[in-house]
């Protein structure tokens, strides 16, 4: 028995590994390219390992595009919207976990239902409204449509209902207020819940391409993941530039992944939605 669960493991693990192998090709392939001379980019056979290791090409990046400014405003972008939905998300979560009113799960069922419309459909209305307000090309048009979430709602109220009802109880009976025992007693008990919400939500935001793209029109308001559509031209497209150029806009957020990975994983299965 001891030997059979031992090869059980050890399979496992081989398995896993050779997973975990396929999956990084794509990312080993982009940071080799990054380093690479144009004409071994495409060659055939395929060149992994560069002849030439040429950091020059980070250079051309920043040369080609205003890094700088695309850098500003997709962490201007993504903390806004970050801390939007975590407003929205606290008081929404707050009134269907605990303040009682008429279709409150019926109304609670319908938003959740509203997580299987796919996003892409939401984007023509979305545009149309935002046109007709004259936000577009603007930080509004970028922030304010996705400063609410569904599912971090539906997250975070798995939470708050986790907690004894007795506190809340407790709470009125002592004259306590909907929103004093909300920021005093709920908010302080959800941190881990409400970091992964926000962690999620930022590198989301960050790594968003077809919402900035279709609204907004000059380079002033782009952000870095539309800004790597400027290394593609008619005349073809410069993969070693592009891919130093990817590495520049996902190396923030794999040093924040890094560093708050445990909060997300505490903070999901803190929420009751642990498997």
């Amino acid at each position: 028995m001891r030997k059979g669960k031992k090869m059980v493991t050890v399979l496992s693990y081989v398995i896993l590994a050779a997973g975990l192998l396929w999956v990084s090709l794509p990312f080993v392939w982009m940071v080799l390219t990054a380093f690479k001379p144009a004409k071994e980019v495409l060659s055939m056979p395929p060149k992994w390992i560069p002849s030439v290791w040429q950091w020059e090409n980070f250079k051309m990046a920043l040369q080609q595009v205003p890094y700088a400014r695309y850098f500003f405003n997709s962490v201007f972008t993504a903390v806004m919207v970050t801390v939007g939905e975590v407003f929205t998300t606290v008081l929404a979560a707050y009134a269907f976990a605990y303040i009682p009113f008429r279709f409150k799960n019926a109304l609670f069922l319908v938003l959740v239902a509203t997580m299987m419309v796919p996003g892409e459909i939401l984007m023509i209305p979305n545009y149309i409204t935002l046109s007709n307000w004259g936000w577009i090309d603007s930080y509004k048009a970028l922030i304010i449509p996705w400063c609410a979430s569904i599912f971090s709602i539906f997250l975070l109220k798995q939470q708050f209902e986790s907690i004894p009802v007795s506190y809340y109880k407790s709470a009125k009976i002592n004259g306590c207020s909907d929103l004093r025992f909300l920021f005093t007693i709920l908010i302080p008990c959800s941190i881990p819940t409400l970091a992964s919400i926000a962690i999620l939500k930022f590198i989301n935001c960050w790594n968003s391409y077809m919402w900035p793209l279709i609204t907004t029109n000059s380079e002033e308001m782009r952000t870095l993941p539309v800004g790597m559509a400027a290394f593609s031209t008619e005349a073809g497209t410069r993969y070693h530039i592009l891919m130093a150029f990817s590495i520049l806009v996902i190396a923030p957020v794999i040093i924040l992944y890094l560093f708050t990975q445990k909060y997300i994983v505490k903070g999901v299965s803190k929420s009751g939605l642990k498997g």
